[in-house]
């Protein structure tokens, strides 16, 4: 398999999610300013859409989005339980949470990126990620990832937003239980490699 990726990007949650999974994968580095790969060639050829993350099957089969390669990828190897067996409940539980991250969160924190955004946008944008932050950190008052006691790939995803924060000027200081949870998560071996990884190619 290849992973496709941007260093800090959303793509880091696949890249989490194979080192907890163990298997033997390529990491390929995106530059996604000017949509080239590190050898010079287009990677609008690869992923057509222009953006990360993208996984390349071996058998030549092209995957896109993120909330989608988690899932895929969480199922590859049962043991693990990244992402309960299809067709139970807790498979569907960890897919609300991947929507959740994706579709609430992530897509709230992403346009703070962009330089001149008009304030208005950004105080509505802030407002909106405060209200989920305190939706989740009640849920985290409960048990000690999203779904559970169980580390799963939404946990993967919502790791590498709360990541973007010191980047935001954002401080999870008012929100005791994500703070501990992203903590948590950082020491984790997978997370560690993965993270050291991204960095080396960057």
């Amino acid at each position: 398999m290849k992973l496709y990726y941007t260093t800090g990007a959303c793509s880091l949650a696949s890249f989490i999610t194979l080192e907890e999974l163990g298997l033997p994968f390529q990491a390929v580095r995106v530059n996604l300013k000017d949509k080239t790969l590190a050898d010079g060639g287009d990677y609008r050829k690869v992923n057509p859409k222009g953006y990360v993350p993208t996984l390349v099957r071996d058998d030549g089969e092209v995957l896109t989005e993120n909330s989608a390669l988690l899932g895929y990828l969480g199922e590859l190897d049962p043991k693990h339980v990244l992402i309960p067996p299809p067709g139970t409940l807790g498979n569907y539980r960890v897919r609300e949470w991947l929507s959740f991250v994706n579709g609430e969160l992530h897509k709230n924190v992403g346009p703070l990126f962009f330089p001149n955004i008009p304030e208005a946008v950004v105080a509505m944008a802030r407002e909106r990620i405060d209200q989920r932050l305190k939706y989740i950190e009640s849920v985290l008052g409960q048990h000690s990832y999203l779904t559970g006691d169980q580390f799963t790939v939404a946990d993967a995803y919502l790791f590498v937003v709360l990541s973007w924060f010191p980047h935001l000027k954002m401080d999870l200081a008012a929100y005791p239980n994500l703070k501990n949870y992203h903590d948590r998560i950082k020491v984790r071996p997978a997370v560690t490699r993965a993270l050291t990884k991204e960095a080396a190619a960057a």
